[in-house]
């Protein structure tokens, strides 16, 4: 598995904060000011927020999240795979999400078929480093490898074009 480089906390304390699939106090405090951030757009186009109705509560929920590009697309990756929070509000909104860097997009996601997901994961290892202590893999494996684990990770098209790929709609839904 890939080290995290500069990353300030160690592998095995990154995991810990997700013990169970589940963010614990300090992982909840952080996404909330990564969510801020990220949603300002004050990061690459690569780092973005995504805002969706909780299935309890009806409130707005956002996540920070690290998308994965591939042939001139962008894509979403649950690094906790398909039982995390956002991915079941997100199938609880019938894939109806927001998806916030700098301007807020009305989403569609979209679920990418399994036979079409390696090449997809492989790129997200390698361009969001922390995913990687999520994932059992190196960012740098055969892609027979992440064609062997891409049943576990769903992975969404937000930009769909069914949709109105890429077109701002703030103020819309």
């Amino acid at each position: 598995m890939a080290k995290l480089g500069s990353w300030p906390w160690s592998e095995d304390r990154v995991r810990t904060m997700y013990r169970g699939g589940r963010a614990n106090a300090t992982a909840r405090r952080l996404a909330r000011l990564w969510a801020v951030m990220l949603g300002l757009g004050l990061a690459p186009r690569r780092w973005v927020t995504l805002e969706v109705v909780g299935r309890r509560t009806g409130r707005i929920v956002r996540f920070p999240l690290g998308m994965a590009d591939w042939r001139g697309e962008w894509y979403l990756v649950p690094m906790l795979g398909e039982n995390c929070n956002w991915v079941r509000n997100a199938r609880a909104a019938d894939g109806l999400v927001k998806i916030r860097h700098g301007r807020t997009r009305n989403c569609h996601l979209v679920e990418i078929p399994v036979g079409q997901r390696a090449p997809i994961l492989k790129r997200y290892l390698q361009k969001v480093p922390g995913a990687r202590p999520h994932m059992p893999l190196d960012p740098h494996a055969p892609l027979a490898e992440f064609e062997a684990i891409a049943a576990r990770y769903n992975l969404y098209d937000p930009y769909h074009r069914a949709y109105g790929r890429g077109e701002s709609s703030e103020g819309e839904q």
